[in-house]
């Protein structure tokens, strides 16, 4: 049976923040957009959090909800930075390393460089490893499969560890609430609500038929993963298939020239992208 790891990364953007000023912490701290503009959170601090603010939130909102916001604009070598400093640590003791982002990455120690053979103890010596050597701190799930790795590093943060152990697999997925599900967005537990799907029991009473009909193809993973099963291997070739780039402006703009030079400049940065990227030789 495979040994999977899923180590995540805690408020990442932020603690990073935090660690290289000191005179933050215990502050809630944003990374994103001003506020007054059209910003976006791209992370914040737990103490941030305590206010309700999440990423992907307007940097407006965040400053109402905590008009003591220490607002940062990112700073992607620094992040870029630790996470190679972190992945240099991934690879001490297993080559079957699947990065997610900076922050995140799944790891395959079935069989591993060190010989030990426990995942719970490998994870526990990543992330001392990762506090040592980058001051940050992480949390781990370990299990199976990658889909009970993932839900089970979301278990204990900040700076905790989960293990679901096969034995209790059937029973931790029939108690879960339908939205912690891994692959499972806002609008998906909508509709799951809307069946009367509200834990992982109600997935599992479904057929398969009924759940490809509801949910096409998607329908085939929920109906294993109501049963503990994904057969998704670590991928350590995974191969990036998309990028995207973005510009905010803090006024609409309905002037189809500027419109199109911006989407020209966008277009031009992402050509670059490619052509300095694994998937070099494609156009767009």
């Amino acid at each position: 049976m495979k040994k999977i790891i899923h180590i995540d990364m805690d408020a990442f953007y932020a603690s990073v923040e935090q660690r290289d000023n000191p005179q933050l912490k215990g502050k809630p701290v944003i990374v994103g957009g001003a506020p007054g503009k059209r910003g976006v959170v791209a992370a914040c601090s737990y103490e941030a959090r305590k206010y309700g603010i999440h990423s992907a939130m307007s940097s407006k909102r965040a400053i109402q909800l905590c008009p003591e916001a220490v607002f940062l604009k990112p700073r992607f070598n620094a992040y870029k930075e630790a996470s190679n400093q972190i992945r240099e640590i991934f690879h001490e003791y297993t080559d079957l390393v699947e990065p997610l982002s900076l922050d995140e990455a799944y790891l395959d120690v079935t069989v591993n460089k060190k010989n030990i053979s426990s995942a719970t103890i490998i994870a526990k010596e990543i992330k001392e490893a990762i506090l040592r050597k980058t001051g940050l701190s992480s949390s781990a799930g370990i299990s199976y499969n990658k889909f009970l790795a993932k839900i089970a590093s979301d278990i204990n943060k900040p700076d905790g560890i989960k293990l679901i152990h096969p034995d209790e697999a059937v029973s931790f997925i029939e108690k879960l609430p339908i939205g912690r599900f891994f692959g499972i967005g806002p609008a998906t537990e909508e509709k799951m609500l809307s069946l009367g799907v509200k834990t992982g029991l109600d997935l599992k009473r479904l057929s398969k038929k009924n759940l490809i009909d509801n949910f096409g193809k998607s329908g085939m993973y929920f109906y294993s993963i109501a049963r503990g099963e994904d057969i998704r291997s670590v991928d350590q070739n995974r191969v990036r298939k998309s990028y995207g780039r973005e510009r905010t402006f803090n006024t609409d703009i309905d002037d189809f020239g500027i419109i199109m030079n911006v989407l020209e400049e966008i277009s031009i940065d992402i050509q670059s992208f490619i052509d300095n990227s694994s998937i070099k030789g494609k156009t767009i």
